[in-house]
């Protein structure tokens, strides 16, 4: 089966990207967990079975392997004034795909082509909450479903649970929970989950820089 796999991501751009990691990171030094952490997930999505990969994406790209990594994706530019249209708008943006739209942020470098393929069998929806009480990926069979994101305050604890409440009606699968990368705390606990990506690669060259 073939699915879109839509990526949200903002370009890593020093001091507007992973604004949370610092201190101790510097601004630039948070862009670069933030591009690996892109890089990663483009990686991912790239080799997952069937999977159609789209980046939704918010700013002007400045890094050269960033750019090189989304040449081979469909890029979308992202719409609307609030996180919540943005998303909304990026699954009617690629609804005319015709296919299933699996969702996912570059926020969780730890995804794998096995997880992603897995995660986009559903029939109608599926949700994946993060640790922190938001949700790492959203499916929907009717990408349209979803303007009910429109509703449903965003960075918040209880956004998950407000968007499985948004999904009412709908047959949703649940998918594995995730922890999203916000804090240092959170990035080195995913960094030990994938001790080979870059993202885990980026935080070790960081940590060896003098203070």
């Amino acid at each position: 089966m073939r699915f879109c796999l839509l990526i949200m991501a903002k370009s890593p751009v020093p001091g507007q990207v992973k604004t949370r990691l610092c201190p101790p990171l510097t601004p630039e030094e948070a862009a670069d967990v933030a591009a690996a952490s892109l890089l990663d997930t483009i990686s991912a999505a790239a080799a997952t079975p069937g999977a159609v990969p789209v980046v939704a994406l918010a700013g002007v790209v400045r890094r050269d392997d960033v750019r090189d990594a989304l040449a081979e994706c469909v890029v979308i530019p992202q719409r609307g004034e609030t996180f919540a249209d943005r998303l909304a708008h990026a699954h009617a943006d690629v609804a005319g795909f015709g296919m299933p739209v699996l969702q996912i942020g570059m926020d969780t470098p730890q995804v794998t082509p096995s997880l992603l393929a897995s995660c986009a069998q559903f029939e109608e929806a599926a949700l994946g909450l993060a640790l922190d009480g938001g949700w790492w990926a959203l499916g929907l069979r009717d990408p349209l479903r979803a303007e009910v994101l429109r509703d449903v305050p965003m960075s918040r604890a209880d956004t998950g649970a407000r968007t499985l409440n948004a999904l009412q009606g709908l047959n949703v699968r649940r998918l594995p929970v995730l922890s999203d990368v916000d804090t240092m705390t959170d990035a080195r606990t995913v960094a030990a989950q994938v001790p080979c990506g870059r993202f885990a690669a980026t935080l070790t060259e960081i940590a060896a820089v003098p203070r």
